[in-house]
């Protein structure tokens, strides 16, 4: 007889990590997702050149952890794979659904939904699976997922949301090839209100951007 999968439902429970306070002065709400290989404890620092008055960070943390470079030392995360794509992305949205309500943020502050390389595939998905009211999306270094459609983002308020994709001149993961198509993808997706930033690095999170995004 062949093995046969068989799947199971149980509660399970993950961190996400925030920095600064949810107060009277909160202008904006980040709602951040790291890359592959990070812990939200680590990728929240690139984030504290913002106003603390100002800027609330919520970092969600990727469930699957792994150690890095074979050295059972340091500790990485990732948010899905291709074994069981699916049924990975469901978890996670309905991980960061939890988190929301746990946060319960004001509707009147604004939203900033940030993703970094593998993050960018989560943001987008989220965006689209709750559809979000969204001050500013912000694509850093990834890819979107090739099954979203234009129609998927046709609830976004052209006139409100800002919506940018930046990467560096010598990030290895964004080959010519790639940038072509994702330049061509973003095109369609968001029919010509997305600012394209290019700044001179590679694969990484200028702190100094970050600061000039909203």
């Amino acid at each position: 007889m062949f093995p046969k999968e068989e799947t199971v439902t149980y509660a399970a429970k993950n961190t996400y990590l925030t920095q600064n306070s949810l107060g009277e002065k909160t202008k904006n709400v980040w709602l951040v997702f790291h890359g592959i290989g990070y812990l939200s404890r680590y990728f929240v620092k690139y984030f504290e050149g913002l106003d603390p008055d100002e800027n609330y960070i919520i970092v969600p943390q990727a469930p699957s952890k792994y150690y890095l470079k074979n050295e059972y030392k340091y500790v990485g995360a990732s948010w899905l794979t291709k074994e069981n794509t699916s049924m990975e992305i469901e978890n996670v949205i309905h991980y960061v659904d939890a988190v929301l309500q746990a946060e319960q943020i004001p509707s009147h502050i604004n939203l900033v939904l940030f993703g970094f390389s593998q993050g960018v595939s989560v943001a987008t998905r989220f965006l689209v699976h709750k559809k979000l009211k969204c001050h500013a999306l912000v694509l850093y270094a990834g890819g979107i997922p090739n099954e979203l459609k234009k129609e998927d983002f046709d609830f976004l308020d052209r006139d409100t949301t800002q919506v940018k994709f930046i990467y560096g001149d010598k990030d290895e993961f964004i080959t010519p090839e790639r940038l072509a198509s994702e330049k061509i993808k973003i095109e369609d997706l968001f029919q010509g209100k997305a600012e394209v930033l290019m700044f001179k690095g590679g694969h990484e999170v200028k702190p100094k951007l970050i600061r000039g995004l909203v």
